[in-house]
């Protein structure tokens, strides 16, 4: 059992989802989270003990796992303004204290986010990373010059972020929407869940200068080419994926056809808020794509996601 500290509660974990960065994590490419550590941020729980008043075990709740300023009176500039996902202070579950891929997790009352008693664990687990295409998507449509649902949009990667930012596209109302992934179990999942038009890169590159706005959800360098190679004059990048952490870029082109390329990191506190009630509400259908597999077969998991043996762009585990 974690230790119980002032401010934290204990949840006994229903379940928890793999994420990209946990993949990262396992290649030993991430030098944040080193071995020993135990992972994992998606997750829903229900309090076993608490020492928060206000916050009683037994109810049920997910959760922001950065973990950000929580005295109003010494917060940072970030964390006033609102974007406590850029928290100057900021740590993390599943980097700088023990993560969810256990039966039991102590996190901040604080980070805790509410949700329906009634929602199922795999929707409720989903939160995180749908906050995460949810904030990126908020924030293009700052940049676009026309209304989303009028633009060309392509989508580069069908994993957890490609796939639910596919679904919540489709839900805004776009339609020319083409989403590229090589592994052709994904692109079944991708067409039957969205129903939008799916391609395999390498044998359909996407159309140059064809696109309004191109999400970018592998970020490595082949998939940046292919982003600004893909994007209009005076259309929008963003860029979300973080496969590889560094990479020329072609500034010449960015600057030339007054494109925008955005950065996006995680969501607010805000965000995770709107995207439980969205997905209570099925804002993102019915997540039949979503794999549920017990917490004793993560080793393999892992191994199936990286051999690209798995249909599901979310395998989510349950203690």
């Amino acid at each position: 059992m974690p230790e119980l500290v002032p401010g934290d509660v204990v949840l006994k974990i229903e379940a928890v989802g793999i994420c990209g960065s946990d993949m990262h994590a396992w290649h030993g490419h991430d030098p944040r989270r080193q071995p020993g550590l135990v992972l994992g941020h998606e997750f829903v729980g229900a309090i076993a003990q608490s020492a928060a008043p206000g916050f009683e075990p037994g109810t049920r709740w997910t959760g922001n796992p950065l973990i950000t300023c929580r005295d109003p009176g010494s917060a940072c500039e970030y964390c006033v303004q609102g974007r406590n996902n850029l928290c100057s202070r900021r740590t993390m579950v599943g980097m700088t204290r023990p993560g969810a891929y256990a039966e039991y997790m102590s996190i901040p009352a604080a980070s805790l986010i509410a949700m329906p008693q009634d929602m199922p664990a795999a929707a409720a687990a989903l939160t995180e990373p749908a906050a995460t295409a949810w904030h990126a998507i908020n924030l293009s449509l700052r940049a676009l010059v026309r209304p989303l649902h009028e633009c060309r949009v392509l989508v580069i990667g069908g994993g957890a972020i490609g796939m639910l930012a596919t679904l919540l596209l489709t839900h805004l109302g776009v339609r020319h929407l083409l989403v590229t992934e090589p592994n052709g179990l994904r692109r079944q999942a991708l067409q039957a869940a969205a129903g939008c038009d799916v391609a395999d890169p390498r044998q359909q590159p996407p159309a140059e200068s064809d696109f309004d706005y191109v999400m970018d959800a592998v970020g490595s360098k082949v998939t940046r080419q292919q982003a600004f190679a893909s994007v209009k004059p005076g259309g929008v990048i963003m860029h979300i994926g973080l496969q590889d952490w560094a990479s020329e870029i072609d500034m010449r082109r960015l600057t030339l056809a007054e494109i925008t390329l955005l950065g996006t990191y995680t969501y607010t506190t805000a965000d995770l808020r709107a995207t439980v009630d969205a997905l209570h509400r099925g804002v993102f259908g019915n997540l039949g794509w979503v794999e549920e597999r017990p917490l004793a077969q993560g080793p393999q998991s892992f191994v199936d996601l990286d051999q690209g043996k798995s249909a599901s762009a979310k395998i989510v585990l349950r203690p």
